[in-house]
């Protein structure tokens, strides 16, 4: 039986999600959790590999499983074999062929940032904080010319594995509530730190931000490019299948 489960963690005590020796990952605890609920299981695979340090409020996660406890009870059963910073949300019986990566349509990130003088103490690892300025009608226009297929390579690390750097943005915008901003953006897929960067890069270019996103876009090199904004305002929300 294939399941198909919706994740929430703290990414703040972990290197990201991937397994590596000697570091705390969530697939790391979420194997030992498998391994403690079902006899058998195979094949993990994620919606989105996350960075050290980034959230998840709706990640993906699918596996084959045998015996143990049926999807209906799988949160519970794997609640109390998992660490207080990972939680399963949701499980349920998936079709044979189902994939938490190759079969998602699309990917769903938020980044939260906490403007002005006050610096945050209880979000300080939920939220970036920029004390400076922030012209959000710039920022609005500069997030209306993602959406469509563009060139991000001005937006991802120079070392990079990736080949191909046109990405689909299906829908973005910056919402504002108080002294707090949200970036929400949905794709595809995404380059490594794309998201960060084009947050990074549009409050760093405060006014100029249209003109700034628009000449990127034009598939300009990671040199060109602007501030990465750091993993902890970065939250995956949901896949779409």
């Amino acid at each position: 039986m294939v399941l198909k489960l919706t994740i929430e963690y703290d990414g703040t005590g972990f290197h990201g999600w991937a397994r590596q020796p000697g570091l705390r990952t969530v697939e790391e605890a979420l194997r030992l959790a498998l391994d403690a609920v079902y006899p058998h299981w195979d094949g993990l695979a994620v919606a989105g590999r996350t960075d050290a340090g980034v959230h998840a409020t709706g990640q993906v996660a699918s596996v084959t499983v045998e015996g143990g406890a049926p999807p209906s009870r799988a949160p519970e059963a794997l609640a109390a074999a998992l660490p207080e910073d990972v939680s399963v949300l949701d499980a349920e019986e998936a079709p044979a062929s189902f994939h938490a990566r190759f079969s998602a349509r699309s990917r769903s990130y938020r980044y939260r940032v906490q403007v002005g003088a006050r610096r945050p103490a209880l979000d300080a690892r939920r939220v970036f904080w920029w004390p400076r300025p922030v012209d959000v009608e710039a920022l609005d226009e500069a997030a209306a010319l993602l959406p469509g297929d563009h060139d991000f390579r001005a937006f991802t690390p120079t070392e990079t594995q990736h080949d191909v750097f046109v990405r689909n943005v299906i829908a973005v915008r910056w919402e504002q509530d108080g002294d707090r901003l949200d970036f929400t953006i949905t794709a595809d897929s995404f380059l490594r730190h794309m998201v960060r960067t084009l947050v990074g890069t549009m409050l760093e270019a405060g006014s100029a931000a249209p003109e700034r996103i628009a000449d990127l876009l034009d598939g300009r090199p990671r040199s060109e490019g602007g501030l990465t904004a750091p993993p902890w305002g970065l939250y995956l929300e949901r896949a779409e299948y």
